[in-house]
């Protein structure tokens, strides 16, 4: 929602009837793009200059003050700020607005500059004060913002004037306040100043590190640790979990793709196959919600025949390991029992995993399905993956019952506010108890069985909710 500095207007001259694109002037006066060539690479970064110039845009070689569209990809808004920072020592172009590829997609589609909307931005106000609030340990503050950042990302129209919200519900007055000073302003104080905090930027730089929680970062940070480079240098020592996300921490901070998530998708399913026929592995998360992009994948694997799922983790990590994948993991041997309370974890048999996608040692080309698939999603060559043909992904590969598969689906799809409201619902409104295990009727004293989450919606007395419209 927010530009990062002061918002200037997209307008620009409708398209001149008669002229061909590929011989364009600059048919949008007032818009000057700058391609960040971090993580997106120097091939691509050219291939995108040279499509944005045959519609008409004009792009910049260099970041000079004439800029007004900085567009990133696979960056977070504050990893950019850094990099402006080093760039211009604080002197930050006044109008310049930090934006998601999103944005430069959108607007070659359709052949000029698109609106800028909250999704095209590479930071949201909301999401940094709820993030801010959680770094202080306040986490009621930082679900209030989550949940008015949730709201408004899921509005179909762009707020202009506040007159937009009335009635919009979970808006408290501080979120009203930010959302106010943004569009009066274009810019927020309070989130400008969170940005520059050196706390803020520490905190973020060390809980991205896999394995490191908030108060493990909170008290490096007191220690005048920044950065995860300054943990190797500490002297500090770390557990093996930490240690793997330092070794690969750019590549666990760069967004996973949809083509990559299908790729391990399909390597787990060779790998499950070959061990236990007939076994489901589905890809849950926000890429079964429709995302285009999240930070890890999450695989939900079962089979019709109740107990064959059991020890099938152990081989499948053996199996992976020896394919040379399993960079890392750690697994959790949980009950699989259902509880009754409506808790944030499951108790299913899970491995937290790191795994290498891309180019493997002895992998034949064509050999399988999964390298096939590996090879189209590896030559993205983002972060610590470029020049050396693979990258890091995390993935978490968790085993469930036939018989909680459908539980399991639906609290493993997400949004975790979704999950959170619906548990709430089913607690307060039908007395009963939901988790992914099960959903228990206090009244009754029984579990009801679902084979399908629309069983599950049934149950609950709701109208069926598709996955894609889950992104609370």
């Amino acid at each position: 929602m927010v530009p990062l500095k002061r918002r200037r207007k997209d307008g620009g001259a409708a398209p001149i009837a008669g002229v061909q694109e590929r011989a364009p002037v600059n048919r949008f006066p007032g818009v000057e793009i700058f391609l960040l060539e971090r993580r997106m690479g120097s091939s691509r970064r050219a291939f995108l200059t040279q499509l944005a110039r045959r519609k008409g845009f004009r792009v910049q070689d260099t970041l000079g003050d004439s800029v007004t569209h900085l567009v990133s990809e696979s960056n977070s808004g504050d990893e950019v700020w850094e990099w402006l920072d080093r760039q211009t020592g604080g002197q930050m172009p006044g109008s310049l607005s930090l934006l998601d590829i999103s944005w430069f997609t959108d607007s070659m589609e359709t052949g000029r500059p698109v609106e800028i909307l909250d999704r095209h931005r590479l930071q949201d106000a909301l999401e940094v004060l709820a993030e801010n609030a959680e770094f202080s340990e306040s986490e009621g503050r930082g679900l209030a913002f989550r949940k008015a950042g949730s709201v408004l990302r899921s509005l179909p129209f762009a707020v202009s004037r506040m007159e937009d919200l009335r009635g919009v519900p979970c808006l408290g007055e501080h979120s009203r306040k930010i959302i106010q000073e943004i569009l009066e302003d274009g810019v927020s104080g309070e989130v400008e100043g969170v940005l520059r905090s050196e706390r803020y930027r520490a905190m973020k730089a060390l809980t991205g590190v896999f394995g490191v929680g908030v108060k493990t970062a909170d008290r490096w940070a007191r220690e005048g640790l920044r950065t995860p480079g300054d943990l190797l240098t500490s002297g500090h020592r770390l557990s093996r979990e930490q240690e793997a996300g330092v070794r690969y921490y750019e590549d666990l901070n760069c967004p996973v793709t949809r083509a990559e998530a299908d790729a391990i998708g399909e390597i787990v399913k060779e790998a499950v196959h070959s061990i236990l026929p007939g076994a489901r592995v589905t890809l849950t998360g926000g890429f079964r919600r429709g995302k285009e992009a999240g930070h890890d994948v999450d695989l939900l694997i079962t089979h019709p025949e109740e107990g064959k799922e059991e020890g099938l983790l152990g081989k499948l990590t053996s199996w992976l390991d020896s394919q040379g994948v399993l960079l890392y993991q750690r697994v959790s041997e949980g009950s699989g029992g259902r509880g009754r309370e409506s808790g944030p974890m499951d108790h299913f048999h899970r491995s937290f995993s790191i795994l290498k996608l891309g180019e493997q040692p002895g992998a034949q080309p064509g050999a399988s399905s999964a390298d096939q698939t590996q090879e189209a999603a590896a030559p993205r060559g983002q972060g610590g993956a470029q020049g050396r043909g693979w990258r890091a992904v995390r993935v978490d590969l968790v085993i469930c019952p036939y018989s909680q598969y459908a539980y399991a689906l639906l609290g493993w799809t997400g949004s975790q506010q979704f999950e959170r409201d619906l548990r709430r619902f089913a607690s307060q409104e039908r007395d009963m108890s939901l988790n992914s295990h099960g959903l228990y009727q206090r009244e009754q004293n029984r579990y009801l069985p679902a084979a399908s989450e629309e069983e599950i919606f049934t149950h609950l007395g709701l109208e069926f909710i598709p996955p894609p419209q889950r992104n609370a």
